[in-house]
């Protein structure tokens, strides 16, 4: 679970800052007139915010991920920071997957953009690389993250310190096709009755990839199982790890049986499942945003998205990909490359990119009307970042080996006791 502990620290800072200043106040009062000390002091604080505030650079520079609606998006979202601060930006198209490799390249040298552009998972690498400058947040700019998802905003900390400001978050839920299901189930016991009703021959009810720790780590975690545990500072514990607790073996237990009762076919896939779904012949799907066209083209109409299902009364958490913009480690304009990248994902900004770009926001107060896409970026608030450290590279390949032993009916206590013995040689041999 995300400890909110760590979120709550700088806002509680602030409190803090307030009620001092509230415990500081002169407690005498006066009758008269005090309009003429309240404009004093309006501009004597306007002056200090202004010396305390970085003189602004000439132009920023900037590199977006290399598609064209992104680049479209950035281009107006910047045009819109250059007319409100007269800084000018400078877009580089840079493929994000290849950023970090120009960062190391050109960064130390002064020739890097002030910001980068890249997914939360490779945090850890770009920590260890030092390419991303800790984030030195104001009072103000604090503030304003606050508006943000959460765990969004924790993706891009690392180690108590925050990195990045997220700008997008990319999550699943279920798709329907209402031909065969005409009512979404709100609870897991009502999605698996409605998947025993409708499976029989070469119809399903309900199908996923339940051989990806991705698409799993709802129902893998859904009592109470994790992967690594969390500090109170958002920290992972890499030595505490919970794929084999008695609440992941229940929970995993669970999967098993969606094998023994017949409802899943054994080494289903994703390209299997949504062949499926596209002929009509499966009623659920657990799958992204990205399938979006592709259903749609073939089941039309009948098409409908909802989050996932609740278990024991708590919504299932899925996993979720973040993107964000770290700064530049080297770069001599920290202070207004972290407001460009507020400004670009603030909600006006973030409403912009979603219209253009298509990609959900991390800005939790945008409005999405999109009646497939809303349901999705409301369970992007019931998500939880993949572990954004380089152990986490340890867990897909065995995870991903116990779900499919999973499903041909092998103990499972026992292959996730095996499973949690394989992570933790591959992490001790890390770095050696």
């Amino acid at each position: 679970m995300i400890d909110k502990k760590f979120w709550y620290k700088g806002m509680l800072l602030l409190s803090t800052v307030g009620l001092l200043a509230a415990c500081g106040t002169d407690d005498t009062t006066d009758s008269g007139d005090t309009s003429e000390d309240t404009t004093e002091d309006t501009e004597e604080t306007d002056e200090m915010a202004s010396e305390d505030t970085p003189e602004k650079p000439e132009s920023l520079h900037i590199w977006v991920n290399d598609e064209e609606v992104q680049l479209d998006a950035y281009e107006q979202i910047t045009a819109n920071f250059t007319e409100e601060h007269d800084i000018d930006v400078e877009i580089t198209p840079y493929s994000m997957l290849e950023q970090t490799e120009g960062m190391s390249l050109d960064a130390p040298s002064g020739q890097g953009p002030d910001l980068f552009f890249q997914p939360h998972d490779r945090m850890g690498d770009i920590h260890l690389q030092g390419l991303a400058a800790e984030l030195n947040l104001t009072e103000d700019q604090l503030s304003r993250l606050g508006e943000y998802n959460e765990a969004a905003v924790n993706a891009f900390s690392y180690e108590g310190g925050q990195y990045g400001i997220p700008a997008v978050v990319e999550t699943y839920g279920l798709f329907i096709n209402t031909d065969l299901v005409p009512e979404a189930p709100e609870t897991m016991d009502e999605l698996m009755e409605t998947a025993r009703e409708l499976t029989e021959g070469d119809q399903y009810g309900f199908m996923m990839d339940a051989a990806n720790l991705y698409f799993t780590y709802p129902f893998l975690t859904a009592d109470g199982g994790y992967i690594f545990a969390q500090n109170e500072d958002g920290t992972y514990d890499t030595s505490d790890i919970g794929l084999n607790t008695p609440e992941a073996v229940e929970s995993v237990e669970m999967i098993q049986s969606w094998f023994e009762e017949g409802l899943m076919p054994e080494g289903t896939d994703l390209e299997v499942a949504n062949s499926l779904f596209m002929d009509g012949k499966v009623g659920m799907i657990v799958n992204g945003p990205w399938a979006i066209p592709d259903y749609e083209a073939a089941i039309g109409e009948n098409l409908m998205v909802t989050e996932l299902p609740s278990k024991d009364g708590e919504p299932l958490t899925s996993f979720s990909g973040n993107k964000g913009w770290l700064v530049n480690y080297y770069t001599e304009a920290e202070y207004w490359a972290t407001e460009l990248a507020l400004f670009m994902t603030n909600e006006e900004s973030s409403a912009t990119y979603f219209d253009v770009a298509g990609e959900l926001p991390a800005h939790a107060a945008v409005e999405i009307d999109d009646e497939l896409m809303k349901p999705i970026f409301a369970q992007t608030l019931n998500a939880h970042p993949m572990p954004n450290i380089p152990e986490m590279s340890q867990v897909w390949e065995p995870m991903g080996d116990a779900l499919q032993f999973i499903q041909r009916g092998d103990d499972v206590q026992t292959v996730l006791d095996e499973t949690v013995q394989t992570i933790e040689s591959e992490i001790s041999m890390m770095g050696q």
